[in-house]
């Protein structure tokens, strides 16, 4: 953790059956903002505590087990986090709000550490960074090194408005189901921030989700069915380069509007895909 960042920011996330990515998650944001400063909401009490060097510093709450399926159950947890962050605003200048899969990268190019950066940019409500869905490329990618770096294993995301998400909010609002929006505000992407989401990034792990009953109870079948072609779309596709594709992305995302959604960017036409560039390697 950088001096910058003191006791300023805190960051929320919410899980379920997925200590692989928990432990990433606190690393990352814990090295970032200080691990006394990550919020865990743990979806039952049948869940273990996180694991890791900084695990016992963290702030976990455990919840009974969300009944919901899965509409109705991501609107009740972007209810319940967005409760959670009106109170830390009482206490924090910044707070954060992501999937356990999700992760809030600086462009190195900036010059900058997250934290210090976040603390010079605030004048918004929230700001987004652009969304990039890390895929595994089955022909060139082999299976995930779970004690490596992500970035530099994986190299290909589609470039993807769905994760385009306001994660970052300098005041108290409320998000829409998934974080995905805030309503009744606008948003806004930021030209140095990019959003990691690596819920594709392993395909024996996705497979194995995607045959999860206690997913396929709460209405994620479909769902899985869809993502899981994101494999084949990777493999197929005229990859783009990333630094002169993504400023053009973000322009355009900035501009274009879901039609009934005005503070959700539009989608992009032809499911684009980039290659990493090298400078990200490492950084989760």
């Amino acid at each position: 953790m950088t001096d910058a960042a003191g006791n300023r920011i805190a960051a929320i996330t919410c899980v379920r059956n997925d200590a692989f990515f928990l432990e990433r998650w606190i690393a990352y944001f814990g090295n970032a903002f200080g691990p006394k400063n990550l919020y865990v909401f743990q979806d039952g009490h049948d869940q273990q505590r996180p694991r890791g060097a900084m695990a016992g510093q963290v702030n976990c709450l455990y919840l009974p087990r969300n009944p919901d399926k899965l509409v109705a159950a991501e609107k009740r947890r972007a209810r319940t986090i967005s409760d959670l962050a009106r109170a830390l605003h009482r206490h924090y200048d910044i707070v954060l709000a992501l999937d356990v899969d999700e992760f809030l990268v600086l462009d190195p190019k900036a010059g900058a550490d997250l934290a210090g950066y976040l603390l010079s940019v605030r004048g918004h409500s929230t700001i987004s960074g652009l969304g990039l869905d890390m895929v595994q490329h089955m022909d060139k990618e082999p299976p995930l090194d779970r004690a490596a770096p992500l970035l530099g294993q994986r190299r290909f995301a589609q470039v993807s408005s769905r994760y385009t998400k306001p994660v970052v909010s300098f005041r108290p609002v409320t998000w829409g189901a998934g974080m995905h929006r805030i309503k009744g505000r606008n948003f806004r992407i930021d030209p140095n921030l990019y959003l990691f989401h690596f819920g594709m990034a392993d395909g024996d792990t996705v497979t194995a989700r995607a045959n999860d009953p206690d997913l396929l109870a709460k209405g994620w079948g479909k769902h899985m069915q869809r993502r899981m072609q994101l494999f084949d779309l990777v493999r197929k596709a005229n990859v783009l380069d990333a630094d002169t594709f993504l400023p053009q992305a973000r322009a355009t995302q900035q501009k274009r509007r879901q039609k009934l959604a005005w503070n959700k960017p539009a989608l992009l036409k032809g499911s684009p895909v980039v290659e990493i560039p090298e400078r990200f390697f490492g950084l989760v």
